[in-house]
Parts: structure tokens; sequence; C-alpha cells
């Protein structure tokens, strides 16, 4: 009996051994399997107010190499659209919805008293909608801003509230590129935020270079636990002032001399050899664009300096993008990041095209700031370019920011990344639009939007055109349609209703196939009657459907802009005012007191 035991015993441990083995085994092999793949790093790269043609992919002289080798490595867009001004574009991008649901029609500077009484004009995105920082979050990600917000300046507002886990953030419009500086004098200050608190900048500051040093910061900060991260860098290059080191603006002393026509022509020329439109396209005069031949010499070096310190700034931007670059390399995170680059809107042609008139030298002055030659783009100096040159950067476009001709709404894309394995450089000439970023970042990422946030969302992810599985986002019978301060569009197939107002346009409708006319120079309302009526339709509905208020007659966005911008401050006038009155009553009052004891 006890043989039988000691046998069974021995089967027992015998058993035992052989399955602490096979554990054993398994947990080797698991151990020696490669880790589970990271989910790609997605940095969202956005520049202020870059115009169509201002990096070298798409044709421009200024030298943007780091720019062009995401474009080597990627999709490059060629008919992406997006909003003609900073905050409705912003809050589109990062919600994929469209700008009259999601709280920022148009940007609140601009907003008429007349639509500010309705909920959804007021110019801040809308706290219930999901951004794609609040998507990519529930996701595993680490989300980060540095740069310009400007869809709301309260705790619940600001990105830190939104989805992003690090932040430092611009509220306003802009500032200034070289100080903790406004640029306008609606403002008190620059509103700047750290991780929702205000913040000030440090003493040596330059907006591109600091942008990226935060974003690597915080990159750096989570290095070791293997999340992904998802980086928002909404630069303020090349938004006013103009501003550049002056090493990138000294590349380009002698490169504008020949003025602001003669590169209009020449990037068009450039951008039909790149392929990136039509060689048989035309292109329109502007009606703002100045006689260059009737500037003095000196008035032309002038004219000349103002857009080299703009390439300086593109220069400058592209150069810290470059060095962002350099780093994900060398924490081996390179390869495994998606980077997308755009720009809100198109070239920003705010102010005259000779700043140095006593209007220009009035307003600046005012500001606290100076515009001469010699200092033009450093430190304390107030720069732009004005409509001539804006008109340049947007070539072959017509118009530009605030106007919803294709100057105003057609800007660069480029998706690129290992991640996305790309053989060689692709272009796309299909029509996309800036709701499709979110959709598209949230595919990448591997991530969807909650169920209850998708119903608003109009955007489409361009990750099946990007990979080469589809030939186009859009069908020739899918409508988009816009809206912005009275300008207007529908965009169906490659056919583009649109409607311009202010005083450089009629306020009509027209026609355009913006896949053989970019430049919009053909009118077809006449010869294709029917479809012009069948999307003014389309657009009508659109209207009805989005809650689209009418403009008040006569709307001018400056105007608006200024008057918003002096009710703003009015209640400090309004202190000014009456501690000056006091003052010149007691001063009064003081008088027939001396007067009195002197008799």
């Amino acid at each position: 009996m006890s043989k039988v035991r000691g046998s069974v015993t021995s089967v027992f441990l015998a058993c035992i051994a052989l399955s602490s083995a096979a554990v054993h085994a398994s947990q080797v092999a698991n151990d020696s399997r490669p880790p589970a793949a990271k989910a790609p790093n997605i940095v969202l790269i956005l520049a202020d107010d870059l115009g169509f043609s201002d990096t070298s992919p798409y044709g421009s002289e200024i030298q943007t190499p780091h720019i062009a080798s995401l474009a080597d490595m990627g999709m490059q867009f060629t008919n992406y659209h997006t909003a003609a001004n900073c905050a409705p574009a912003r809050a589109m991008l990062l919600t994929g919805v469209d700008s009259h649901r999601n709280g920022v029609p148009n940007i609140p500077e601009t907003i008429p008293p007349e639509q500010k009484r309705f909920p959804h004009y007021q110019g801040t995105l809308d706290p219930k909608l999901n951004t794609v920082a609040d998507v990519l979050q529930s996701a595993g990600y680490h989300t980060y801003i540095a740069g310009k917000w400007h869809l709301g300046n309260s705790p619940a507002q600001l990105p830190s509230s939104r989805g992003f886990e690090r932040s430092f953030a611009l509220g306003a419009t802009g500032a200034d590129n070289w100080e903790d500086k406004p640029y306008l004098p609606i403002y008190d200050r620059a509103d700047w935020y750290a991780d929702g608190k205000p913040a000030s900048l440090p003493e040596k500051f330059y907006s591109s270079e600091f942008l990226v040093d935060k974003t690597i910061e915080f990159i750096d900060s989570n290095r070791q636990d293997r999340q992904p991260f998802f980086a928002y860098i909404p630069f303020q290059a090349v938004h006013i002032p103009v501003q550049a080191p002056q090493e990138f603006t000294d590349k380009y002393a002698d490169t504008y001399l020949n003025g602001w026509q003669a590169l209009r022509e020449a990037r068009q020329a450039k951008l039909k050899d790149l392929g990136l439109i039509p060689r048989d396209s035309a292109m329109v005069t502007m009606a703002t664009m100045g006689d260059w031949d009737s500037q003095t010499d000196v008035q032309k070096r002038y004219q000349a300096k103002r857009m080299a310190v703009y390439a300086g700034m593109v220069d400058a931007m592209d150069f810290h993008i470059g060095r962002l670059i350099a780093h994900l390399k060398s924490i081996d995170e390179f390869d495994n990041t998606v980077f997308i680059f755009t720009s809100d809107n198109g070239s920003e042609a705010t102010g005259h095209n000779n700043s140095r008139d006593l209007y220009g030298r009035a307003i600046v002055k005012f500001l606290g700031y100076r515009n001469d030659y010699e200092t033009l783009g450093l430190k304390g100096s107030m720069n732009n370019i004005g409509p001539s040159f804006a008109s340049a950067a947007a070539s072959p476009l017509a118009f530009y920011k605030f106007y919803a001709g294709e100057g105003g709404m057609r800007v660069p894309l480029i998706v690129a990344g290992k991640p996305l394995q790309f053989n060689e450089k692709r272009l796309s000439k299909s029509f996309s639009f800036v709701t499709d970023i979110s959709p598209t970042i949230i595919d990448i990422a591997g991530a969807a939007y909650p169920d209850d946030a998708r119903k608003l969302v109009i955007g489409r992810s361009l990750l099946p055109l990007v990979k080469g599985e589809v030939q186009a986002t859009y069908g020739p019978d899918d409508a988009v349609g816009y809206e912005l301060g009275g300008n207007a569009a529908l965009f169906r197939g490659d056919y583009k209703l649109v409607k311009i107002t202010g005083k450089i346009a009629d306020g009509q409708w027209h026609l355009y196939n913006i896949a053989k006319d970019p430049g919009e120079t053909q009118d077809l309302s006449a010869t294709m009657p029917a479809l012009h009526a069948e999307m003014l339709a389309q657009y009508a509905q659109y209207a009805q459907d989005n809650h689209v208020l009418e403009m008040p007659d006569n709307y001018n966005h400056e105007r608006q802009g200024i008057i918003n911008g002096l009710n703003a401050r009015l209640p400090n006038l309004r202190l000014y005012g009456l501690l000056i009155g006091a003052a010149l009553f007691l001063i009064a009052f003081a008088k027939i007191i001396r007067s009195r004891r002197k008799h």
C-alpha cells in the first residue's frame, strides 16, 4: 500500500514539476515577444495668417526646408479649405463641428451687437462639445498645447478645461512676438495662460522659439510612461505684428525689390511648374493691389523690407519646427509621429499699403510701437505687409483673410509621418475642409468620438485618402456650406458658389470651377444657370439648418472691431472720465475757496 502511495505521490510531484516548467516556458515566451506597438504620436502645427504660397512646397521663395521635408514624406493637399478668419477656423479644426453650431461663427472682436444677443454667436467654443484633445485624452494620450487659443478666456473656456493636460496658451487674437505686450488697444494685457492660470512671459522671448521650447518641455515631462502624445502648436507666425530676428530678415534683404505684382506672378509660375495648379489657369489683379512703379525708390525699399521681415518670420517658424523634429529624433519618437501642418486662414491684409502715412504713424505711436526702416521687425516694432503683398502671399488666388475668396480660404495642408507608411510623396487635388482635421486625427489615433458627440460632427476622416484607399473624401454631389461675416460659400465637387461682401467686392453670388480655375477668374453663373440655382438653394438650406444670421446693413469687420474694442474699454473710459471730472471739480472748488478767503 505504501508503495502505491509513493508512486502516486511521485506522479503528482512530477505533474507539478511539468506544470511549473510549462508556466515558466510560457512566461519566457511572453517575455521574449516584442511589446505591443504604441499608438502614433500626433503633432498638429498651425500657422497663423499664412498664405497659400508662403512655403517652398507651395511655390514660395521663402526657405522652409523642414516643412518641405514633411511634404516629401507625406501627402500635400492643393484643394484644402478653412474659414477665412482665425477663431472660427480653430473651433472647426478642434471639433469637426460647423462654426455656427460650435459657438464661434466669427471672432468675438467683430461680432455686431445685433448678433451678440444670440447664444450661438458669442465667439467662444461651446462647452458641451468634445475637442479632439478630449477624445484623445480619453484614449490614453497625453495632450499638450503651446500657442494661440482665441476660443475663450474664462477658466471653463481655456485649454486646461477642454482636454489639454498641459497648456501655455494665448487667449487673445494676437500679441507681440518679442515681449509680454498686447498689439491692439482693445486689450489690457496679452492674455497668456499657463495650465489655466494667468501667466507672464520670460524676459528672453521670441514666440516661435518659446512655443517649440514649451512643446519639448511638455513632451519630455512624460517620456518614461510610453503613452503617446498629441501636441498642438498654434504659432503666432505670421500674424501681425510681423516680427522676426534680424538674421532671418537679412536673408531676404534684396528679395522683394521688384514688388508685389512680380512676386505674385513668380509664385503663380512656380505653382504651375510644381503641378499644384492647372497649367492654363489664370489669375486676377486684385483691386487693392497698389501700383509698384508709382512708389518712390525710398518707398520701394521700405515696402520690400516689410515683406522681408514677413519672409524672415516664416523662415524662423520653419527653423523652430526643425528643432522639434530634431528633438523627436533624438528621443526616438520621430519614427512614431504623424505631423499635420496647415494655416488657420489666408494672408492678412489689414493696414494700408503705405504704413508710413500720417494715419499709420499715428496708430503706431498710440500703441507705443515704432515702424522705422532700420528696426523694422525687431523688438518694439510694428509691422504688417498690407493688401498688396498680402495678395502676393495668397498667389495665385483672389482675396485674402476675412473674405470667402480662395485667397482667404485655400491654404496649405500637409499630412506626413512614417506611421502612415508613405513610400513616396503624394499630391491630393480633391476637396477637403477644416472640419476634416479632427476626425482625421482621431482616426489616426485609433480612437472614436463618444456616440452623443458624433452627431454634430460634419467633418470626414482624410486617412483613407492619405493611405490611398480612396481617391476623394467628398463625392461630386456632396455639399459643404460656409458663412463668416456676410461672406458665404457652398462647395460641391469641383464647383464653388461664393458671395463676397464689403467695399472691395460686389456682394453678388458667383459660380466658379475651382479645380480648373483656382484663381476664380471665370464666373459660370450665366453659362450654368441650373447649377447656380441648385447650389443657391443648397446654400439657403445650409443657412437655415445651421441658424446663420443675416449681417446688419453696411457691416464692416474693421469698423466693428474698433467699436467693440471701445465698448470693451468703456468701463475704464467712464472711470477715467469720472476721475478727471472729480479732479476738475476739486480744482475749481479749491479756487473758489481761495478766492473767498482773499476777500
